[in-house]
């Protein structure tokens, strides 16, 4: 191998060097997974000073080429997994969107429902043609915007800027905390794009498991104590997909244990925003210098606003934003604009009011609806509802015959559940709960329905 690389090389340059190991990784000579010679053995081989090596290895790796693994090594980084196998593309639906030429009732996205959104052409109108950009060099983040969030956010932050929503943020933190080999602690069921990026950055992901109050203090702490993880990932309000919410006490709990771990960095993704019921609570207002919250706005105020807010240590926060630098510089200004138009207008802060409640309303409906039928599922809080299936393979299909689609459970589980799920997203379901809650409560099998069934004695099929 050693021989391969440095006959490869003919410029002893770190530039030189790094072309030469690139085009072999490219022709498939260094296939993914191949571990590399040392840096001290490349530069004995070309006469060459080990920090010349040294420095082609970091561009390597800054390219994605190569990955280095601690004392193990460096090795040849993996190919970017296939689309089709990545958690997120499992969730779309599966079955043809027709039936009997009729459309399918898709509830299986997890998105707000539009009609329950503000209008952006009125806030639009409002702003007119403010100039909101006078230089390249301008902040990130709007001044009155940031002094907005601010005042919103659950705890003080040292930092706060503004990214191109909730995932966008995930990733560039996750770029900043997350190195290839590490173990990160996320809760168990948990968000898919989540692990598919922890995965696709090479993390070791360990599952911890919740109840009714977020995450469970005991699972945490044997975690802690099997792992030596970089960081910890959770949903602190209306869980993704069980629409659990941290309670203040349990809050305190885990700050309590995670307060003896001061290597952690806590990673809160805050993804419902203004439509979730619960109170904003955050480790933030215990381990605020470890803790760095996401705020998304494209559940309560649209998606296409595509914006999210970070807020946390000014050493992470100010890593993602100079890193934005040389990639999209700012998220637009319009937007942002837009979002303090929209945070501050009366009328529109009435009508996020109006859609939290509805949300409310159409989780309950069919919350009750499902329970008089002896389904047992799960939806304190957001937009979703997480139900035990007997199986989800024949709930999806049944589901499928009557022209309905869910979310499959599997993709947002870590380990296997102790039972099978699906995600309905019923922030979409407007009325007909009756004759839904029987569908889904035939998708959801005999077994999992009743006084005695797996359901009732394990109702959330968590750990």
């Amino acid at each position: 191998m050693l021989a391969l690389i440095t006959g490869a090389v003919d410029d002893r340059s770190a530039r030189g060097i790094a072309a030469a190991v690139s085009r072999l990784v490219t022709a498939g000579t260094l296939p993914a997974g191949t571990r590399l010679p040392t840096v001290r053995d490349v530069a004995r081989e070309l006469g060459i000073s080990p920090t010349t090596v040294s420095e082609a290895w970091r561009s390597l790796a800054r390219a994605g080429a190569i990955q280095t693994r601690g004392r193990s090594g460096t090795f040849v980084a993996a190919p970017p997994v296939p689309r089709q196998r990545l958690r997120y593309a499992q969730l779309g639906r599966r079955v043809s969107e027709t039936r009997g030429g009729g459309l399918l009732r898709d509830f299986s996205t997890g998105i707000p429902d539009y009609d329950l959104l503000p209008s952006l052409t009125e806030a639009l109108k409002r702003i007119g043609d403010a100039r909101l950009t006078t230089s390249y060099l301008d902040g990130a983040v709007l001044p009155a915007l940031e002094e907005a969030l601010r005042a919103r956010w659950p705890f003080s932050p040292e930092q706060i800027t503004v990214v191109d929503g909730a995932m966008d943020a995930l990733d560039r933190i996750t770029g900043v905390v997350v190195r290839f080999g590490d173990h990160v602690l996320v809760e168990d069921p948990a968000f898919p794009p989540t692990l598919d990026l922890l995965e696709t950055v090479g993390a070791t992901v360990v599952g911890v498991g919740l109840d009714d109050q977020g995450l469970r203090p005991e699972a945490l702490t044997a975690a802690l104590g099997t792992y030596d993880p970089v960081a910890l990932f959770l949903q602190p309000r209306a869980h993704n997909p069980t629409g659990t919410s941290m309670t203040v006490s349990r809050a305190d709990k885990l700050a309590r244990i995670l307060a003896r771990h001061p290597g952690i960095t806590i990673i809160e993704d805050d993804h419902a925003g203004a439509i979730a019921t619960a109170p904003p609570v955050s480790l933030g207002t215990r381990l605020p210098d470890r803790t760095v919250h996401v705020v998304s706005f494209s559940k309560s105020h649209g998606p296409d606003l595509r914006l999210a807010a970070i807020g946390g240590p000014a050493t992470i926060v100010t890593a993602v934003t100079d890193r934005r630098l040389l990639g999209p510089g700012w998220s637009s200004r319009l937007l942002q604009a837009v979002l303090l138009d929209l945070l501050q207008n009366p009328a529109t802060v009435l009508q996020v009011a109006h859609a939290r409640d509805e949300y409310a309303g159409r989780r309950t409906a069919l919350l009750d609806a499902l329970a008089a039928r002896g389904v047992t599922a799960t939806g304190a809080d957001g937009i979703n509802i997480w139900m035990p299936v007997a199986n989800q393979q024949v709930a999806l299909l049944t589901l499928a015959a009557h022209g309905i689609a869910v979310a499959p459970g599997a993709p947002f589980e870590v380990t296997h559940l102790d039972s099978d799920h699906v995600r309905i997203t019923a922030g979409l379901i407007r009325d007909d709960y009756e004759a839904l809650a029987d569908t889904f409560a035939e998708a959801a099998g005999g077994s999992l329905r009743g006084s005695g069934s797996r359901a009732a004695n394990h109702p959330r099929g968590w750990r």
